[in-house]
């Protein structure tokens, strides 16, 4: 088992990997550096070897997937991921990996935008994006976690070897910020510069589509770690349109006797029964989603458990 790994993934990025890797060995000179190359069509593989690394592929495009590889794959203390990009300064690796070595931090988040992101990225709709995630996740997941699409992390044995990766894309970053977030897991904050692409680096990220994807994302993982929340919304939804409809139904009755909107009263009955089995649905899931948590407490002393033994034996 490594005491630092640092997990570099990589896609067309010839031009920084050098620098990103020397840099990186120069603070943690301890660390193993991994390089994974997914299908670059240049000489990253090559560069990052030359560097020092120890240069390992994944062939399934995306970085979710690249991700899934490097967590299964390597065993650490201590990992630290970090983009081949040259955007993120090595600097402040020293005091991430201190959190998760000697403060037990689960996952330190290299905070970009309490610093220089907004003068330093040159997309403004980058800029927004980022700004919109954070304060969807802070309101629906209520956390403090102050950049929630960085690709600079830190993260115990304990973090990797139990967050199920299910994003293959750009999406993995909010992924684990909810996972930890939900998993009550202890999540610090380092603030840190960041610094635009080189010039002829360019970034894989679209801005709109993988922004719908994120955003995606999060509503699904709302549904999925607050069901109550999610459905009973939906029911409250349904229930007040039921109520609005009837209304002028129930008091054209009242003055006349008669129901002279029929129509309107069965679909107002129809609206309301969905409104009650959303409502019902959602407290079934919260039953399952607690049960769930209960297993994952079980996964993660078997994680602590294994970590300490492994650690033991080094």
């Amino acid at each position: 088992m490594d005491k630092v790994a640092v997990l570099i993934p990589c896609y067309n990025e010839e031009k920084t990997i050098g620098k990103v890797v020397s840099d990186f060995r120069a603070v943690l000179p301890e660390a193993t550096i991994y390089v994974y190359d997914n299908n670059s069509d240049d000489r990253t593989d090559e560069v990052a070897r030359k560097a020092g690394a120890i240069v390992r592929y994944e062939y399934r495009q995306g970085k979710g997937n690249v991700i899934r590889r490097m967590f299964a794959e390597i065993e650490a203390e201590c990992y630290l991921m970090v983009d081949g990009d040259d955007t993120y300064p090595a600097e402040p690796a020293r005091e991430m990996v201190d959190k998760v070595l000697f403060h037990n931090a689960d996952m330190v988040v290299g905070d970009r935008l309490s610093s220089t992101y907004f003068e330093e990225n040159k997309r403004p709709f980058h800029n927004f994006g980022n700004a919109v995630v954070r304060w969807s996740i802070n309101r629906l997941f209520r956390n403090d976690i102050k950049d929630i699409m960085t690709g600079y992390r830190a993260f115990s044995y304990v973090f990797v070897k139990t967050f199920p990766v299910l994003s293959k894309g750009f999406e993995i970053e909010t992924e684990m910020s909810i996972h930890a977030v939900d998993k009550n897991m202890y999540v610090e904050n380092v603030v840190i510069d960041y610094r635009n692409r080189p010039e002829g680096s360019e970034s894989k990220l679209n801005t709109y589509s993988d922004g719908i994807k994120v955003m995606l994302t999060i509503l699904k993982l709302f549904r999925t770690y607050r069901p109550g929340k999610f459905f009973g919304s939906i029911g409250g939804i349904l229930a007040l349109l039921a109520i609005g409809f009837f209304i002028p139904v129930f008091e054209a009755y009242l003055q006349t006797g008669k129901v002279e909107q029929f129509p309107t009263l069965i679909v107002c009955g129809f609206t309301m029964i969905a409104s009650i089995q959303s409502f019902f649905s959602g407290l079934i899931l919260m039953a399952i989603y607690q049960k769930d948590r209960q297993d994952f407490e079980m996964k993660l002393y078997d994680a602590y458990r294994i970590r300490v033994h492994t650690a033991r034996k080094m």
